[in-house]
């Protein structure tokens, strides 16, 4: 009978609902405004979020949460941190955050630019995604250095890109002259044709800049000494280097820091050494002189066939609190920065790294910062 009245249908259906607002109903929790829609991109969509880059020797890269490694004590063996060929190893990891954008520079100097939030994110023993999905580099490029810019960098005190090469050629650029970067890429340093370009820093136009080679020289001096450039030059010498030597590590850094005046909080700056064999050390910014640019160095590690040669050198603060060590065959290990003594220059250091595989050495080292582990 109630089916041929509908009329009846709808007072049991008003009926009823009225009884489950009555019971479930709460405020409401949006607004409507009648109003045109301002202009908005893809990136409002995505949550600023802190973010690891994972990037392999062979082109491979992905995004992970700051909480996927776990700390571990110095001398571990670590964990595997991705899927990799026999052949490829992990090149570094860069912290920053999601909305935050990539420039990444490759061996023949060119610098190729994407948002990180485009990088899918994804568990810590995945391959990743090649990275000629996002960059158009060609065959014969390899990506040397990743530089993070932070989305609010209008703001910040940089003002300058400063490069330097294998062969200890420095060089420094505006970085308005990198605003625009098309996906084809940008010429960000002129080459010579047994040279690579391998790092990138942003600068603030009064820093100083560190030189680390491979046998052991350093060589520190004014970021005044390099007259700035533009985009399409070679650069200047940076260290005079021997015929066997190269450059392992550079480094930029404010030429005075400010000292805490609360005696319980240390404050630092430290060149961390890792040599191939996994020996390492930090090493007081203070102890390596201030010299002319173009100079052959001072010593900043003993040398010998335990350590092995140096394979990275890596500026520290006390806003560092984890430092994540890479092995040639992708062997991963996480330490507390507290952990790795400070050594003068004339010393050799100690092991911070195990190798699981035989003919293993370091490759890289990388640091997070104490805000970035809070969850880790």
């Amino acid at each position: 009978e109630l089916l041929l009245h509908p009329e009846k249908i709808l007072e049991i259906i008003k009926e009823e609902l009225a009884l489950l607002k009555e019971k479930y109903g709460d405020a409401r929790r949006t607004k409507i405004y009648k109003k045109e829609l301002g202009d908005f991109s893809e990136a409002d969509l995505v949550a600023n979020e802190k973010c690891l880059i994972a990037i392999t020797k062979t082109g491979y890269i992905k995004r992970m949460p700051t909480a996927t490694y776990k700390s571990q004590r110095r001398g571990g063996k670590g964990v595997m941190g991705m899927t990799t060929k026999e052949e490829d190893e992990i090149s570094y990891f860069i912290t920053g955050q999601t909305h935050d954008s990539l420039l990444f520079f490759t061996n023949k100097g060119k610098v190729y630019s994407i948002k990180t939030w485009e990088i899918p994110e994804t568990v810590r023993i995945s391959k990743g995604n090649a990275l000629i999905n996002f960059i158009n580099i060609d065959q014969d490029e390899k990506i040397q250095s990743v530089l993070n810019l932070p989305s609010n960098l209008a703001q910040s005190e940089y003002n300058n890109l400063v490069l330097a090469t294998k062969k200890g050629i420095i060089k420094k650029t505006s970085l308005k002259k990198f605003a625009n970067i098309r996906t084809s890429g940008l010429i960000a340093i002129k080459l010579n044709k047994d040279d690579q370009l391998c790092w990138a820093r942003l600068t603030t136009g009064n820093d100083q800049i560190l030189l680390v080679s491979h046998n052991g020289k350093s060589v520190r001096f004014n970021e005044t000494d390099v007259r700035s450039m533009g985009r399409d030059t070679i650069g200047v010498r940076g260290i005079n280097l021997k015929a066997d030597d190269f450059v392992v590590g550079m480094e930029t850094f404010l030429k005075n820091y400010v000292k805490s005046k609360d005696k319980r909080k240390k404050i630092f700056r430290d060149i961390l050494i890792i040599t191939e064999h996994g020996i390492g050390k930090r090493t007081p910014v203070a102890n390596y002189p201030l010299q002319k640019r173009g100079g052959i160095g001072v010593k900043t590690a003993n040398i010998t066939e335990k350590t092995g040669k140096i394979a990275a050198a890596l500026l520290v603060d006390e806003k560092i609190d984890q430092i994540i060590i890479n092995s040639k065959k992708a062997q991963v290990i996480k330490l507390p920065l507290k952990n790795i003594p400070t050594l003068g220059r004339n010393t050799q250091g100690v092991i911070l790294m195990r190798f699981s595989k035989k003919q293993d050495t370091c490759a890289t080292i990388n640091c997070l910062k104490k805000l970035e582990t809070e969850d880790s």
